[in-house]
């Protein structure tokens, strides 16, 4: 039996996964754990980099593209977790990884400790820094409820943001240097319970990429279990790697993830004239955003989360 199952899908970020799995294999700690990587049919040669010069990591090679949900439930699968119990042999802990996160030594053994001391935190994450050293806002946020969205469509958030009530979507409200509990974490890293994500189940399929971690995070806090920020370990997040060398496609699935979510969560519970504003601003959002990246430069196209 081992601890953690670290899952990393990849799709097209050689030289990042590179960089990460050096970084786990530095590791330290008294747990032990098991990394699978799912290669997302990459055309940049991950798959043989990986048999290549990390011949200890277990590699699932696609040959389909089928996402960022449904390569990371491949993952688990292979771990043992499921829809429904687990396998008697998996393992404590599932963690979520990205291929452009860089640990430090200490963060696997500090991150699984902390959720030892914690048995009620169904998933925690620590604090992800960008390149400069700045906060990947991304790593705790709130449910965007239509409420939320609101604020952060208009720009209220980034107007007031040390408010409670208007800056939520990203709590910029919260010293980001102090733990917290919160609705969501991101799946560059996220570490989840065994027991909380058989509860829970495994991602939905219908994102592509982008929103499936709100959504497990929402149905994990579902089941009663809390989720964590845990800024005391620290982890670089080279945001971005992967969406900027297809960015049309990324801006789309950015977008088309609002729209599932809200649909699968919200749109029962609001009033249809407000789901009818709520779609037709995901569009426009979608459209202005898309206009905006094809004027970029190469160099600078992005997702607007990146």
């Amino acid at each position: 039996m081992y601890d953690t199952a670290i899952v990393i899908v990849n799709y097209n970020t050689r030289d990042e996964l590179g960089n990460c799995l050096r970084s786990i294999a530095e590791s330290r700690g008294p747990y032990s754990h098991r990394v699978i990587v799912v290669d997302n049919h990459s055309s940049d040669g991950s798959a043989d980099m990986v048999r290549r010069d990390h011949p200890w990591v277990e590699l699932i090679a696609s040959e389909t593209n089928g996402g960022y949900p449904y390569a990371n439930n491949v993952g688990l699968r292979s771990a043992g977790f499921g829809d429904g119990a687990p396998s008697p042999d998996a393992p404590r802990y599932a963690l979520l990884l990205n291929p452009d996160t860089v640990l430090p030594p200490d963060a696997l053994a500090q991150m699984v400790a902390y959720m030892d001391l914690h048995p009620d935190v169904g998933a925690a994450g620590p604090k992800l820094v960008r390149e400069d050293g700045t906060l990947d806002r991304a790593c705790r946020r709130s449910f965007p409820s239509p409420l939320v969205s609101f604020y952060h469509m208009t720009y209220l958030d980034r107007l007031f943001p040390h408010s409670p009530r208007l800056a939520r979507y990203n709590l910029t409200y919260l010293d980001e240097d102090e733990e917290a509990d919160v609705d969501a974490l991101v799946g560059a890293f996220m570490l989840i319970r065994r027991e909380a994500l058989a509860e829970a189940g495994l991602l939905d399929e219908a994102f592509f990429m982008y929103g499936e971690d709100l959504d497990l995070c929402f149905r994990i806090r579902q089941g009663g279990w809390r989720i964590v920020y845990h800024p005391q370990v620290r982890v670089l997040h080279i945001k971005g790697a992967a969406t900027r060398k297809a960015s049309t496609r990324s801006i789309q699935a950015f977008y088309d993830a609002m729209r599932i979510f809200h649909r699968k969560h919200y749109r029962a519970s609001t009033f249809f004239l407000v789901n009818w504003v709520i779609e037709g601003s995901i569009t426009l959002m979608q459209r202005l955003d898309l206009l905006r990246d094809r004027l970029r430069p190469p160099e600078r196209r992005r997702v607007a989360s990146a």
